[in-house]
């Protein structure tokens, strides 16, 4: 009998002595790949209850069978972000999703610019993205996905109660965005940060998105990022900025 170090998601709520049945991808993996056995420990999660330790108790040619075990990790409460991204070329917005997975984004927004270039997208694609760059960094939980939507949209229907981080490449004399969002932090506990396209906002959507109360007009340094690098480094910096305000917290 072996640990295995995969983690797997699997979309039934788990409990203890349940049997979990594996198929398609995931079956073709632990068998094939793997090379798992029976008995194994693999460690499953659901982005309900928390991860569980199974074992392998069966494995056929359609599918294998797990029984779940106990439960190793509780599901515990995370910085609630939000992304909002305009859709870029195929593969590097799934290094964005796959990036903004790993650094605890709770929710992805599609939406559609002026200067969108990439209109359709494959959510299929997307959530097994997020699945594996989850499984991958040890998340409990997976986020969610929406269907691309007008950012004007995006813009009327923004809650009150959610900073929007607006990465402006587009005006040199915005506040880098460790200074900006470190006033903030004792004032808002859920974010959103928005990255427009290659081309940029226009002029009419920059008017748009600044116009909310809760925005916060930010800079990300001097050169000009890729959509993908500059998700990486703003939902990096504002991590480290909620952890640093949360170890001051506790601390006081």
């Amino acid at each position: 009998m072996k640990m295995s170090k995969t983690r797997l998601y699997v979309e039934k709520e788990l409990s203890s002595n349940i049997m979990i049945y594996i198929k398609n991808k995931q079956h073709h993996f632990l068998k094939n790949v793997l090379r798992i056995k029976i008995h194994d420990n693999i460690l499953i999660f659901d982005s309900l209850t928390g991860e569980w330790l199974s074992k392998v108790v069966s494995i056929n040619r359609d599918n294998i069978v797990l029984q779940v075990i106990k439960k190793t990790k509780e599901l515990e409460s995370e910085t609630d972000i939000w992304l909002i991204f305009a859709p870029i070329k195929s593969f590097r917005m799934n290094i964005t999703i796959q990036k903004a997975t790993e650094l605890g984004v709770s929710r992805f927004l599609p939406c559609i610019t002026q200067n969108t270039n990439q209109i359709k997208i494959n959510i299929r694609n997307l959530r097994s993205n997020i699945i594996e760059a989850s499984e991958q960094s040890e998340r409990l939980s997976l986020p969610l996905i929406d269907e691309p939507i007008k950012i004007d949209n995006v813009v009327d229907n923004f809650p009150n109660d959610r900073c929007l981080i607006f990465c402006n490449e587009n005006n040199e004399n915005l506040p880098r965005i460790y200074e900006a969002v470190s006033k903030k932090v004792h004032q808002y506990n859920k974010w959103a940060v928005l990255i427009g396209p290659e081309g940029g906002f226009s002029k009419h959507e920059v008017e748009k998105i600044v116009s909310l109360k809760s925005t916060v007009s930010v800079s990300l340094g001097e050169r000009i990022l890729r959509s993908d690098t500059a998700t990486t480094v703003a939902i990096f910096a504002l991590q480290n900025l909620v952890e640093k305000k949360e170890i001051s917290d506790i601390l006081s």
